[in-house]
């Protein structure tokens, strides 16, 4: 039954996700590297939110689209082993990145005699206590910087198929109640402990699952209700007038000018604008983002698969391994950049260099994928032996 449900469920694949997917890899890449001047092509120089928004949107979307209708043709069993072993390798790709990333910032910092390295990403208290913090790291309160992401979508997809199966039923309703708990998290701070005590995660989940299910909510189907409302010039306006309103306070940021001119009622009115807790500016200049993107960029562009484009939708058909290595690249450019003159040409070699390996990668990835499987599956032949095709 199970090799029955792969064959009925074919999704076609939406390469638009696929290159938003690469892009936020490759602007957390740029945004994981200190004082790179190449990081201003990122989303989060030019708005409340950033490529973190996008991912844990896109994730719920695929959640929703490719798994809704399996739930709906009975399949919940199905799907939930396989959202649980999706779980079970994102979990096991992050103790692996947690122990080699730990161990390549312990040796720089030994071989290079520089301590900074161990405190910048809150890896000395384990290097001093590995006794205590590796049972901390297995159950995830203990997360070094950069590692906070994958905590995150295990905890979400672990739970997605039960909160699948009541979009199904009641996908308006399973919507409200995810807003009902983000409502309740912020006001009651709901939070998950992390490591030392008193902290919390820095995703929080309790509050991040409204964007990831807002996703699911959308790829099930349920957004077609207010189709003809998103695509109205009202609506369109609004989502122009909030992106270009996000401009004009994050560049306050970095120009004395444009920060006169917000006046002070306003500053305390939105500030602080924490990701931590999602603050509803981050979510909604997502949604504002989302809705110009969704507008113009067609599900049959040709731009899609352009060559131009391609290191991009590759790197996106492998968000796992390539988030990974992009963690490992951030700190070796960020390594670079210290060690040596961190003038604008090294910053912008070692960023397009990690945009380069990241492409070699996916392309290796996607190589290997394509690779035919010579021999006869046991499961699938009872009682024959393995033989060549």
């Amino acid at each position: 039954m199970a090799n029955e449900s792969k064959d009925l469920f074919v999704v076609e694949r939406d390469l638009r996700l696929d290159l938003l997917r690469g892009l936020g890899l490759w602007m957390i890449f740029l945004d994981h590297i200190p004082d790179d001047v190449v990081s201003w092509l990122t989303l989060r120089n030019y708005g409340f939110s950033d490529a973190a928004e996008f991912f844990v949107f896109i994730s719920g979307y695929l959640a929703g689209f490719i798994y809704v209708p399996i739930i709906a043709a009975g399949q919940f069993m199905p799907a939930l082993k396989r959202l649980w072993n999706r779980v079970w390798h994102m979990y096991v790709a992050h103790i692996l990145l947690f122990l080699f990333f730990t161990a390549q910032i312990a040796r720089v910092a030994r071989k290079w005699d520089n301590p900074m390295y161990k405190d910048e990403f809150n890896v000395a208290n384990f290097l001093n206590h590995p006794d205590e913090l590796i049972g901390k790291a297995l159950t995830l309160q203990y997360k070094p910087v950069d590692l906070d992401v994958l905590p995150l979508y295990i905890c979400l997809i672990a739970v997605s198929p039960f909160v699948l199966w009541l979009m199904l039923r009641r996908p308006n309703l399973t919507l409200a109640g995810s807003i009902v708990l983000y409502l309740f998290a912020r006001y009651f701070g709901w939070n998950l402990p992390s490591y030392p005590k008193g902290a919390t995660w820095y995703f929080n989940p309790f509050c991040w699952q409204l964007i990831f299910f807002a996703g699911a909510w959308c790829g099930c189907g349920a957004v077609k209700q207010i189709s003809e409302i998103l695509k109205s010039r009202i609506v369109f306006g609004i989502a122009i007038a909030w992106i270009l309103f996000a401009l004009f306070i994050v560049m306050g940021w970095h120009s004395e000018f444009l920060k006169s001119l917000v006046p002070p009622w306003l500053n305390k009115a939105i500030y602080p604008i924490d990701k931590t807790d999602l603050d509803m500016l981050r979510f909604t200049h997502f949604c504002a983002l989302a809705l110009v993107v969704s507008r113009y960029l067609d599900h049959d562009w040709a731009g899609l698969k352009s060559t131009l484009l391609r290191p991009l939708v590759l790197c996106g058909q492998h968000s796992l391994p390539l988030f990974c290595l992009g963690v490992f690249l951030s700190f070796g450019a960020h390594w670079v950049l210290v060690q040596w003159k961190s003038a604008f040409i090294e910053q912008f070699v070692v960023s397009f260099a990690g945009f380069a390996i990241m492409t070699a990668a996916a392309w290796l990835l996607d190589r290997a994928e394509r690779v035919p499987n010579l021999f006869v599956d046991v499961e699938q032949a009872p009682g024959t032996k393995p033989s060549a095709a």
